[in-house]
């Protein structure tokens, strides 16, 4: 099973009723990942590993643990699912989720455009009628 598949099977329990998931990914917050250059004992102690899920209401961010880092532990934050997220870049992309930064992978930046895609409006909505 893939990786993405695992972690949409264990946000599951943090959902609400109907609710339904349009990304996840990995990521984390604490120190910039790239202090692991300089010392990783840095990263290994105050870094804190996160599961994040962008569902059609909210997005989810769950703590998870330092051995585990894709087994979500307790919810942490339920934030509104209108904040647009990135566009990200470079090894480590920054996201912003009320007023914290989290640090994620490039490896994810394109479930972050997919979840940033997902709030686009929809352009099923009827052309506008001209005036006469």
């Amino acid at each position: 099973m893939a990786l993405r598949d695992k972690l949409r099977e264990r946000v599951g329990p943090y959902l609400e009723p109907g609710e339904q998931v349009q990304a996840v990914w990995l990521g984390q917050s604490g120190p910039s990942p790239y202090m692991v250059f300089l010392s990783y004992w840095v990263i290994l102690i105050g870094g804190h590993y996160k599961v994040f899920a962008a569902t059609d209401r909210a997005i989810l961010v769950l703590d998870a643990g330092k051995l585990a880092p894709a087994r979500p532990k307790r919810l942490r934050l339920r934030a509104p699912r209108q904040v647009k997220l990135g566009p990200c870049s470079g090894l480590w992309g920054q996201i912003h989720i009320d007023g914290t930064r989290y640090w994620v992978h490039k490896r994810f930046h394109k479930d972050i455009d997919a979840a940033d895609a997902a709030l686009a409006p929809s352009s099923e909505a009827p052309p506008a009628s001209p005036l006469s």
